[in-house]
């Protein structure tokens, strides 16, 4: 494989790469500030010892008015499914309700 290809297949953002993502939409408890992240199903991802996968995630807002930690724990299952999520300090959202929230703030 020459460098532009290379260079190519690193920047490609084919289905196989949209499909190795998770998006995470929360909104702080305190500030209602809301936040969105990616979870790379490749790379983020711990095994469990009793099977499937998990990951924590510690989420901070961006503005200056607040910087409230939002805590995230993700359970997955052997496909890579998410089949349990908990919270602290925040609440989840939609992307849906995260799409509209955004657009009255």
């Amino acid at each position: 494989m020459g460098l532009l290809e290379a260079l190519k297949s690193m920047f490609a953002t084919d289905a196989a790469q949209a499909d190795s993502a998770y998006w995470l939409y929360v909104r702080s408890r305190r500030c209602k500030e809301l936040i969105k992240t990616r979870v790379d199903l490749r790379n983020d991802l711990s095994q469990r010892d009793e099977g499937g996968y998990f990951t924590r995630k510690v989420l901070v807002g961006n503005t200056s008015r607040c910087f409230e930690r939002v805590e995230v724990t993700l359970i997955f299952d052997d496909q890579r499914r998410l089949v349990d999520q908990q919270i602290s300090g925040g609440e989840f959202l939609t992307a849906e309700a995260y799409e509209a929230a955004q657009a009255v703030d």
